[in-house]
C-alpha cells in the first residue's frame, strides 16, 4: 500500500486547514472522559449507523471512486462499500458479546480468588487510511475502534481528493460528531495529528512510511497498528488447475489497476507450467478486458512514471500488454517473464497492472525465493497437493495465506488480517478488530477473610517456606 505521505502532496483543502486539531483532539478526549462511548447500545448505534453511511450512499461513493481511480461501480461495491458494511454489521451484531469480562480459571496457589480479562477502550484513536481503497481501509479500521468504545479521528489520503472530501461529508451526518471526526489534509496534517499523542495508532500505507509514522508515534510512546504493503508472492505448483489460476491470478491483478497491497506482486511458476501459464493468463486478461479499449487508470502521473519506468527498465521478456498512455494515465495489463532479480520489478513493490512471473524448477526453489526476501503481507499458493499446501503454509512466512485464490483473506471477518516484519504489525476484521482496539485488562480479586496469606508474611519460618513450596 501507499499513502499520502509517499505521493506528491495535494494542497490541502479549505476544510482541513480550518481545523484546529489540538482543540479537536481535546473535545474527543473531553467525550471520552464522559464515559459516552463505553456505553455497549452507543457503540452499536454508531456500528449500524456506519453501515447505513455506505450502503445509503453508494452512488456518490461509487463516483467519487470513479473520479479518484477510475474505479469500475461493480469494483467499487466489492471492495470498498460491501466488505466495509459487512464489517460494521458484524460488529454490530456481536458488540455486546465481544466486551463481556473473559474469566480465567486460577491456578491453585492463587485460590481463593477470581481472575478475568476486562476489555477497556485505549481512549482517542487516530486512523490514517490509504487512498487505493479510501472507505475500506479507513472506516474499515474505524469498526473496531468504535466496537471497541474508543473515540476516533479519521484522517482520509488526500490522494483520493474526492472519496476524502466525501468522507468528510457523510460521517458527521450519521455518526456522533463529539466522538467520531474527519480530519483532511496532507502529509504535513498526520505528523500534527500524531503529535498529539494519540492513545493508539492505526496507518494503512507503504513500508518506508511507517517507519517514520512508526518513529513519531515512538516519541509519545503511542502503541501502533501498521498495515502496511510488500511484494506479495504467488507460487503456482507444478500440479495446479493451471486454468482457474490464470484466471484468478489475472482478475486480481486487474481490480484497481493492481493498486492493491495483497494483489500479486510476481509469480513462481515450475518450469513444467509456466508457458501454459502465461498463455492462460493473456486469454484471461482479453476476455476481461474485452470492453476496454484502453490500459488500466493509475492514480497519478507520479505513479504513472514510476511504472513506465520500472518497464523500460526491464531485462524480462515481455509477453503480454507493455503499453502506455501519458496523456490518460494508463498502462495496459502486463506480464514480464523472467525480468532481472535486482531490477525495480523484482525490488520494489509493483502497485500497478504489471506481473513478473518467475521461472522455478522444484518447490523447494520457490519457497528458498520467498523466504530470502522480507516477509510479506499475503503469500498465495495454487496446488492440488495437500503436502504441497501443508508445506507452503508451514515453512513460508507471511500476514497471511490463501491457497487457490486471491485477495478473499481480507474480506472475511472470521480470521485476522496484518502483516508480520516490514509488512506491518497488528492485525483487525472482526472480533480481532475489537480486540486490536481494546486493552486486555487483568483483573484479579481476592476475598480478605479468611486471610489466608498470613502464612507469607514475616518473619519467614521454616515452616511457613515449606508450605509455600508446596503451594507455589
Amino acid at each position: 500500500m501507499t499513502t499520502e505521505a509517499a505521493e506528491g502532496h495535494a494542497p490541502p483543502t479549505a476544510a482541513a486547514t480550518a481545523v484546529d486539531i489540538p482543540a479537536t483532539v481535546a473535545r474527543l478526549r473531553r467525550s471520552f472522559a464522559s464515559g459516552r462511548t463505553r456505553d455497549v447500545d452507543w457503540r452499536k448505534r454508531q456500528l449500524e449507523a456506519l453501515e447505513r453511511l455506505v450502503t445509503e450512499n453508494e452512488p456518490a461513493i461509487a463516483a467519487a471512486l470513479e473520479q479518484d481511480l477510475g474505479r469500475k461501480p461493480f469494483e467499487a461495491w466489492l471492495a470498498d462499500i460491501a466488505s466495509t458494511a459487512g464489517e460494521a454489521a458484524d460488529a454490530a451484531k456481536n458488540v455486546g458479546k465481544w466486551t463481556k469480562r473473559k474469566h480465567r480459571r486460577l491456578e491453585f496457589s492463587q485460590l481463593p480468588g477470581r481472575g478475568w480479562i476486562e476489555y477497556e477502550p485505549y481512549g482517542t484513536v487516530l486512523i490514517i487510511g490509504a487512498w487505493n481503497f479510501p472507505f475500506a481501509l479507513t472506516l474499515g479500521p474505524a469498526v473496531g475502534a468504535i466496537a471497541a468504545g474508543n473515540t476516533v479521528v479519521l484522517k482520509p489520503s488526500e490522494v483520493s481528493p474526492a472519496s476524502s472530501a466525501l468522507m468528510a461529508d457523510l460521517v458527521p451526518k450519521y455518526l456522533d460528531g463529539d466522538a467520531i471526526v474527519v480530519i483532511e489534509g496532507d502529509g504535513a496534517v498526520s505528523q500534527e495529528l500524531i503529535a498529539q499523542g494519540f492513545d493508539r495508532l492505526c496507518f494503512t500505507g507503504g513500508t518506508e512510511i511507517g517507519r517514520k509514522v512508526y518513529e513519531s508515534a515512538a516519541s509519545q510512546l503511542t502503541p501502533v497498528t501498521l498495515e502496511l504493503g510488500g511484494k506479495s508472492p504467488v507460487i503456482v505448483a507444478a500440479d495446479a488447475d493451471v486454468a482457474v489460476a490464470a484466471k484468478r491470478i489475472a482478475w486480481t491483478k486487474l481490480i484497481n489497476s493492481g493498486q492493491i497491497c495483497i494483489a500479486p506482486d510476481y509469480v513462481l511458476a515450475d518450469a513444467k507450467i509456466r508457458d501454459e501459464l502465461v498463455t492462460k493468463i493473456g486469454e484471461a486478461v482479453a476476455s476481461f478486458e474485452a470492453g476496454n479499449s484502453g490500459g488500466k487508470r493509475i492514480v497519478n502521473e507520479r505513479h504513472f512514471g514510476r511504472l513506465t519506468a520500472a518497464l523500460a527498465a526491464t531485462s524480462g521478456r515481455v509477453a503480454i500488454g507493455g503499453g502506455s498512455d501519458a496523456a490518460t494515465i494508463e498502462i495496459q495489463p502486463t506480464v514480464v517473464v523472467d525480468p532481472a532479480l535486482d531490477e525495480p520489478l523484482m525490488t520494489d513493490e509493483i502497485f500497478g497492472p504489471i506481473l513478473p512471473i518467475v521461472t522455478v524448477q522444484s518447490l523447494d526453489e520457490a519457497i528458498d525465493f520467498v523466504n530470502s526476501r522480507p516477509k510479506p503481507l499475503a503469500a498465495y499458493l495454487f496446488t492440488k497437493s495437500k503436502d504441497v499446501r501443508e508445506r507452503v503454509i508451514k515453512e513460508v512466512s507471511a500476514g497471511g495465506m490463501l491457497v487457490n485464490h486471491l485477495l478473499f483473506q481480507f474480506s472475511t471477518t472470521k480470521l485476522p488480517f496484518g502483516g508480520v516484519g516490514p509488512s506491518g504489525m497488528g492485525a483487525y476484521h472482526g472480533k480481532f478488530g475489537f480486540e486490536e482496539f481494546s486493552h486486555r485488562k487483568s483483573v484479579l480479586t481476592k476475598p480478605t477473610r479468611p486471610d489466608l496469606s498470613a502464612m507469607i508474611y514475616p518473619p519467614y519460618t521454616e515452616k511457613a517456606w515449606k508450605l509455600a513450596r508446596k503451594l507455589f
